[in-house]
């Protein structure tokens, strides 16, 4: 539930969907596996794209991706691969829908390890929220050296549609960084706690 009277963010605008995503998923700390799994993937998905073109596709994607469970996603097949860009409810881009099975082998991968996917990500925050101080939207970078280090090891470890912008647009998102603006009612120096 959005309350309007909140000063917010000015990147989500009016839109019922970006404003309910702004004010009840960006930057809040994500800790689960299946979670940050699912989310890097659609960050990835929104290269050269709005981030609300995705979030308006999201329910699509976890259908068409059997909810995103990675077993699943590495054994598509090349028939698998062709239903999928047909599928209207996605973004029908050959390489990104490759990429979600190439990404999700890599993440069972990381996990067979018997590492978790949380502490894999999270090691380039130091496992906290950076809570940055920016007071207007062009203050805000669009990669840092934390996400150009998270990119290079995800590439290592062979996931694809991981460059430092799409790393840190995930950090963002994820909550391992709180890039609400101070004015805004969810940055944490604006908590009535």
């Amino acid at each position: 539930m959005t309350n309007d009277t909140h000063e917010r963010c000015s990147w989500c605008g009016t839109d019922a969907i970006y404003v309910d995503y702004h004010d009840n998923e960006w930057g809040i700390p994500k800790k689960d596996d299946q979670e940050l799994f699912e989310l890097l993937l659609l960050e990835g998905a929104q290269a050269g794209l709005s981030w609300i073109t995705i979030l308006k596709k999201r329910e699509n994607y976890r259908e068409a991706f059997d909810y995103f469970n990675a077993e699943k996603m590495a054994q598509y097949t090349e028939e698998k691969h062709a239903e999928l860009l047909q599928n209207t409810g996605i973004i029908r881009n050959k390489l990104k829908v490759k990429a979600f099975s190439k990404n999700a082998t890599a993440y069972l991968a990381i996990r067979q390890d018997g590492g978790s996917f949380c502490d894999f990500l999270w090691q380039f925050t130091d496992h906290k929220t950076i809570i940055n101080q920016w007071k207007d939207l062009s203050e805000v970078p669009t990669s840092t050296p934390a996400s150009e280090a998270m990119s290079k090891a995800l590439k290592k470890a062979g996931f694809s549609f991981v460059g430092p912008t799409i790393c840190y647009a995930f950090m963002q998102s994820s909550g391992m960084v709180n890039d609400h603006l101070t004015s805004c009612f969810k940055h944490p120096s604006n908590s009535p706690d």
